[in-house]
């Protein structure tokens, strides 16, 4: 059945703060990118991904709107998980552990997600940057700021600098067409000394890494990514029974993660 067919009418949000969370920097949305897929897991795929950020997508929901039960539903995501597209796991928020669903519709291997659970994704460079896009139009702002293709290749890494520190199109704008001189004779070093002069300082304050951790879409046992393959741990992949801490007993992954939560926190001034 063609996921066009399930009604996302009805389908309802999680519990604030849970259900389904996208990760950053997703392709655009087409109609094959789950062609990869099985057609069941193709459909269930698409479906999850036309649903409304926070959507309950756990197996006993999803059954309950698709034509397919539970069994089969949890099948599937696991299969939607190897695939690259999704990932179950816990993130500390304002010193609370939430657990998380993350989703993306573009497929991601083990790196992308370790990266991710780090905090430190990788952007996909378009073929034109957005340091490059800004310069190109920059004549449209000023026609006395006119730049050429090799022009704006050589400044964008200087524009980029800027968006490093925080800085917008409109703030790289403004610093580059205002108080122009008249004429401008060369353009193109008028604006790489304002890039230069005019550069702001770096953030007083970064934004804190967040703390979160995949788990084992089998067992449930948290973990660093890097410990995951395709979403398993290592006992689930041989087959063998992972052990579980003692009742009470936090696992030395979230052990971890409140040290490092500790540490931010001494760390922070305001």
């Amino acid at each position: 059945m063609a996921d066009a067919e399930f009604s996302l009418a009805a389908h309802p949000l999680a519990n604030p703060g849970y259900g389904k969370r996208s990760t950053p920097y997703q392709r655009p949305a087409t109609g094959s990118d789950f062609a990869h897929l099985p057609p069941r897991e193709a459909a269930i795929a698409a479906y999850i991904d036309r649903l409304a950020e926070g959507s309950d997508i756990s197996a006993k929901m999803l059954a309950k709107h698709l034509p397919y039960g539970q069994c089969a539903v949890r099948t599937a995501l696991n299969r939607i998980q190897r695939a690259g597209h999704l990932r179950r796991g816990v993130e500390c928020v304002d010193g609370l552990w939430i657990t998380r669903t993350w989703w993306s519709r573009t497929a991601r291997d083990d790196a992308w997600w370790s990266a991710f659970q780090r905090g430190d994704v990788p952007r996909e460079k378009p073929s034109r940057s957005r340091a490059y896009i800004l310069l190109a139009a920059l004549g449209r702002t000023d026609a006395a700021m006119s730049l050429s293709h090799a022009e704006c290749r050589a400044l964008a890494p200087l524009v980029d600098e800027w968006f490093a520190r925080d800085a917008d199109e409109n703030d790289v704008t403004r610093a580059l067409t205002t108080g122009l001189p008249t004429p401008v004779h060369h353009p193109a070093a008028l604006a790489r000394n304002r890039l230069t002069t005019k550069l702001p300082p770096e953030p007083l304050r970064r934004e804190r890494p967040p703390l979160r951790f995949l788990e084992c879409s089998k067992c449930g046992a948290p973990g660093y990514a890097g410990a995951l393959s395709d979403g398993d741990c290592g006992p689930c992949r041989r087959g063998e029974t992972a052990p579980r801490p003692p009742a009470g007993v936090l696992p030395a992954a979230r052990v971890h993660a409140h040290a490092a939560a500790i540490r931010a926190g001494e760390g922070a001034h305001p």
